[in-house]
């Protein structure tokens, strides 16, 4: 788009009219009183004037945030946007990860955006906004970064801070939103001794927000010598944002910790636009709330100095059993007993273990075995093997060993598939609860297979234990973490194009038919902020525990008018998105 077609589009949309002495609507819903954040059908909606501005300020970095589907699409509202070329890319890309995150606004999992504006082979199909923003800035400076937020806060928008867009709980999206766009940070300086603030010697980096797990990973293993960085499982997962953010558990992380348990300094800036650097000794509090206290909270990160380790040889094993097995629902769930009961076994030898779950199907890969080769994790999974074989229970496996964790993670992780739709949540489960209540763990999670009649789930299972290797850290991270053993994350799957009250329904069957039942067989367990149910009740409790009256005083220092604003994260107790999945407002 042209620099003139760029303003005209600006102006068409923006409201000109002047800002009314509140920055937003009162609203009602449900007899109780909001005062929301500005929108376009407001008085305060910036003017077309002040849009322009902005986008001078950022050097041309403004955009108009288009779905990505739009270009399938005759037109969004008054603007024309079809594009047959640009089209036939995004049909033939929507399932790949890559693609997707680096859109400038697109959310992996589209249900969160309202799917009304999806590829299709008919230009006349309808396309709205949905549940996206209005603008993006693709931010490639700091500077950019902290105009942005000073202008949400200014002018009382909606902020969303995105990254990749790999995001479960639809965090990265927001109706009438200003977007941020952190992908483009992407330096990473790798220094051989740390000699920062705090008691680690050792060696270290620092990643600039927008490096992708996959990324980090190749360059972590190009260093001289190798080193790992502890980071998740998925490729595509923005390491230093959300991730750090919440936590963030990968295959390392039952000898290392968590993510966040390794982070040595932020460089961030805060709601009100100041340039931060938060470590042991500057900022202490807001460092400890960033290591696990939620993404897009406290403040937008630009950088994360963190540990590095030396490579370690990893050898790890591939399990199915499925149809090509059995069909007999009795057999496949006592293997699916058998393997899950033995959660503590795996994480006492140092293991994390992807699985995935649904009716008649587990495929595990892998069972990840850091610094053993595969003789050593074929003795550790004798007592798997020698259970499944008790019971005939059919099986396919095979054993790998790599030189490499590098080497390992490129050879046996597989993608994930975007745009898929479902209602998540999940359920983090301690060793005491694996030890005293396994059998009944195992039919709670077989049973999200199928919860209701009309319904039909899919599991995403972790299994791992951050204590193990690191069992006393100091940050935000739920202390359940230090004796974790399995964290699953369950789905009910849907179309994305169901209506309003049956989304309600399957909410409300996600919160209090298969989380109940994961509460019930997992009572000292937890949930995880990055990947878990946003109508999870006393979530305070379920995501921080302990940590949660810390994390809230904080939130109130270092934002105390809600500049920023994702569900379920400190501090957000007040405010709600109304009107629909519309409007995000605060109770009066």
């Amino acid at each position: 788009m042209g620099r003139t077609s760029f303003f005209v589009s600006l102006l068409a949309v923006a409201n000109c009219v002047a800002a009314a002495p509140w920055k937003g609507e009162i609203k009602k819903e449900h007899g109780v009183t909001y005062k929301c954040k500005c929108y376009s059908d407001n008085k305060c909606w910036p003017t077309g004037a002040q849009w322009a501005a902005l986008n001078t300020t950022v050097s041309g970095a403004l955009r108009i945030a288009r779905p990505p589907g739009a270009v399938c699409h005759n037109n969004i509202g008054n603007m024309s946007t079809y594009d047959a070329s640009k089209c036939s890319e995004i049909t033939a890309k929507w399932t790949d990860e890559q693609t997707m995150t680096d859109d400038p606004i697109a959310n992996l999992w589209p249900f969160y955006t309202n799917n009304t504006c999806l590829p299709t082979t008919n230009p006349s199909d309808p396309c709205t906004q949905g549940f996206y923003g209005e603008y993006v800035i693709i931010a490639t400076k700091k500077e950019h970064i902290k105009i942005g937020v000073d202008f949400a806060r200014d002018h009382n928008l909606r902020l969303i801070i995105r990254n990749t867009g790999h995001d479960f709980m639809g965090r990265s999206t927001g109706y009438g939103s200003l977007i941020i766009n952190t992908h483009s940070f992407k330096d990473a300086t790798f220094i051989k001794k740390y000699t920062g603030p705090g008691d680690w010697t050792g060696s270290a980096a620092t990643v600039g927000v927008g490096v992708q797990g996959r990324e980090l990973y190749r360059q972590a293993f190009a260093q001289d010598p190798k080193v790992v960085i502890v980071g998740g499982e998925c490729p595509t997962v923005g390491w230093a944002g959300g991730y750090v953010q919440g936590g963030g558990h990968g295959p390392l992380s039952t000898i290392y910790g968590m993510g966040a348990d390794n982070v040595l300094s932020f460089d961030a800036i805060t709601a009100k636009g100041e340039y931060v650097t938060a470590n042991a000794e500057k900022n202490p509090d807001l460092f400890w709330a960033l290591k696990g206290g939620g993404p897009s909270t406290f403040a937008v990160l630009t950088s994360v100095t963190v540990k590095t380790f030396p490579e370690v040889p990893v050898a790890g094993t591939i399990l199915n059993i499925n149809s090509t097995h059995t069909n007999d629902t009795k057999v496949f769930d006592e293997g699916f007993r058998i393997f899950h009961n033995l959660s503590n076994h795996y994480v006492e030898n140092g293991m994390f273990v992807y699985f995935e779950l649904q009716s008649g199907r587990l495929h595990i890969q892998p069972f990840v075995g850091p610094r053993l080769n595969a003789k050593q994790v074929k003795e550790v999974l004798k007592p798997l093997f020698t259970q499944l074989d008790a019971k005939k229970i059919p099986y396919d496996t095979v054993t790998k060993e790599f030189p490499t964790f590098f080497e390992f993670y490129m050879d046996m992780f597989e993608d994930e598939i975007p745009n898929q739709n479902s209602v998540v949540g999940g359920r983090l489960f301690t060793q005491k609860d694996i030890a005293k209540n396994g059998d009944e763990i195992a039919k709670a999670l077989l049973f999200a297979n199928q919860p209701t009649n009309d319904t039909l789930g899919f599991s995403v299972g972790h299994i791992v234990n951050p204590g193990h290797g690191n069992p006393v850290v100091d940050n935000a991270i739920h202390p359940k973490w230090r004796n974790a053993s399995s964290f699953v994350i369950t789905n009910i799957l849907m179309s994305g194009t169901e209506s309003w009250e049956l989304k309600q329904i399957r909410a409300d069957q996600q919160t209090n038919v298969v989380g109940a039942a994961l509460r019930k067989a997992g009572p000292d367990g937890a949930t995880y902020v990055n990947e878990g149910d946003l109508n999870e009740p006393n979530w305070q409790e379920s995501y921080w525990g302990s940590n949660y009256p810390k994390l809230l005083q904080i939130r109130k220092k270092w934002d105390p008018e809600g500049v920023f604003y994702t569900q379920t994260t400190p501090g957000t107790e007040d405010w709600d998105v109304i009107d629909y999945g519309t409007k995000l407002c605060k109770k009066t």
